[in-house]
């Protein structure tokens, strides 16, 4: 692990082992052969049901993300990465990986370089998880931490200019993932949802980190013919929240998150406007409230984003209800809550931050009971 400069130093003239005409193509097939290997023994998460007593119309359903071999949402994401750079001729045999990430997916690429004997380098900015470092760190992978947040993308760039092979979630994340099928996190809900009561939900909610997952959930939806909407959850005040609203591109954060992997500082280009019908954005204390609500309905614990998640579907549900609405609605639980111990879930670093969930887990719950929404005072 090192802590790099704020400003890039010089790049410097990358050594990289690659192999010429068939046996480079070898390689690149049997990279892809253990893709596809991995793909058939990761077996599909889990779709968790809740009844909740407020909403006895309304059946919530929450995709278990975290069951993935490397423990979250980006599992799917990190393999669509490496498939997507090796059919595109993007990375050779030997070649070093690099990319820029908040934890989880730096972490379920590290796995993947360590399946294909790669190394992989994750640009991470100095303040996320401890516990998200030392998971990359035991895959074998180097973590480059950079103070400030807004420059791992340059980072990034510093490391493919020298060589490495940039995956590059934040630019690709959209076009690298299938959005037409082959289990896709929005073919595999609807499929597991086809026996139940509400199979067409009326709601799939999920967080923007990359945009790649409400990419791929929005034009799959659309695809279907469905008349499903989709949410898209957000901290206050997050750059992709301004974007969405104002329709612009060049909107940057405003309020700063604690909540890792969501609340973007500034628009990522795979966030596609057009296909989000709704954005509620979520202040990070409701979201921490809502991974201990999740804890107490689930008896597992889950990171902050899944609980943005919670936040926006309870909002969602309460005026479903005063419209006298029936149905279901969608969402996914992003990471385990292990991942966040010294952070999110430890009570002596929230109050260093000026963070009480105590109020907002009482609100929550309160929803939870009666099926209004209890806003923020």
């Amino acid at each position: 692990m090192s802590t790099s400069p704020d400003r890039a130093p010089p790049a410097s003239t990358a050594v990289t082992a690659t192999l010429a005409g068939v046996g480079e193509r070898e390689w690149i097939a049997r990279a892809l052969a253990q893709l596809r290997q991995e793909a058939a023994r990761s077996a599909d998460t889990h779709l968790l049901k809740l009844a909740f007593p407020g909403f006895p119309d309304i059946d919530f359903y929450f995709k278990d993300e975290a069951t993935h071999p490397t423990g979250s949402l980006k599992h799917r994401l990190a393999r669509s990465l490496y498939l997507y750079a090796l059919c595109n001729g993007r990375l050779r045999p030997g070649q070093p990986v690099v990319d820029a990430s908040s934890g989880s997916t730096a972490i379920s690429e590290a796995w993947f370089a360590r399946l294909l004997g790669l190394r992989f380098t994750a640009v991470m900015p100095a303040c996320t998880a401890p516990r998200k470092i030392a998971e990359v760190e035991a895959m074998g992978a180097h973590c480059d931490l950079v103070r400030d947040p807004a420059m791992v993308h340059e980072r990034a760039a510093w490391h493919a200019a020298a060589g490495a092979c940039h995956l590059d979630q934040f630019g690709l994340a959209e076009r690298a993932t299938d959005w037409r099928g082959n289990n896709n996190i929005a073919e595999s809900i609807l499929g597991q949802l086809a026996g139940e009561p509400h199979p067409e939900p009326a709601w799939i909610v999920c967080g923007l980190g990359t945009g790649g997952t409400s990419a791929t959930i929005g034009r799959y939806l659309r695809y279907r013919g469905l008349r499903t909407r989709l949410c898209a959850a957000e901290p206050a005040g997050s750059a992709f929240a301004h974007g969405w609203h104002d329709r612009d591109r060049t909107a940057v954060c405003s309020l700063p998150t604690v909540i890792e992997g969501i609340g973007r500082p500034r628009v990522e280009p795979g966030f596609l406007f057009e296909i989000v019908d709704e954005l509620v954005e979520v202040a990070d204390v409701a979201s921490i409230a809502a991974m201990q609500v999740l804890e107490r309905h689930l008896g597992r614990r889950y990171g902050g984003s899944s609980g943005t998640n919670l936040v926006a579907c309870l909002q969602l549900a309460a005026q479903m209800r005063a419209r006298g609405e029936r149905g279901s609605i969608v969402s996914l639980l992003c990471d385990p809550g292990e991942r966040y111990d010294a952070t999110l879930s430890n009570p002596d670093w929230l109050h260093r931050h000026g963070l009480d969930p105590t109020a907002a887990v009482a609100r929550l719950q309160a929803t939870i009971d009666t099926g209004r929404w209890h806003p923020a005072p």
